[in-house]
């Protein structure tokens, strides 16, 4: 099934690990294949993964972005949910952990994403962070 995007003035996205940059005026882009696309409002750059859920999201965006780095980036992900999931007493919260941790065994990295928002909003909240961190959802992320 195919992708469309449409894209502002500037931005940026990946395509399978290639960043793309539209340029100065609105356009869309129609992917006819199975690709992995993120918009750049959805790519965590390193120093954002500053608390446990986030911490969580980036080594899954690593695998959904780099299959050449999926097994260490597997690594960091299975050791962070570990953390994650001990310090949370919600059963809520911990089934939304399971199936993060099935979607990235099953390789359904983008949509282990959408579930880590989930996480992401519940730690927002636990914290008292509210408006501050962004709680949605990336848009669609393939192709295929």
């Amino acid at each position: 099934m195919p992708l469309k995007l449409s894209l502002r003035p500037g931005e940026k996205f990946v395509v399978n690990g290639a960043v793309v940059q539209n340029g100065d005026r609105r356009a869309a882009l129609v992917l006819q294949n199975k690709a992995s696309v993120l918009r750049e409002k959805d790519i965590m750059q390193p120093d954002e993964a500053d608390t446990p859920a986030k911490r969580i999201y980036f080594p899954i965006m690593l695998m959904y972005l780099d299959e050449q780095g999926r097994d260490k980036a597997y690594g960091e992900f299975a050791s962070r949910l570990t953390e994650f999931m001990g310090a949370v007493r919600d059963p809520a919260v911990l089934a939304e952990c399971i199936g993060v941790s099935k979607e990235v065994i099953a390789g359904e990295y983008y949509r282990a994403l959408i579930r880590c928002r989930k996480l992401i909003a519940y730690e927002a909240e636990r914290l008292g962070l509210g408006d501050h961190v962004d709680q949605s959802l990336p848009a669609r992320g393939h192709a295929g």
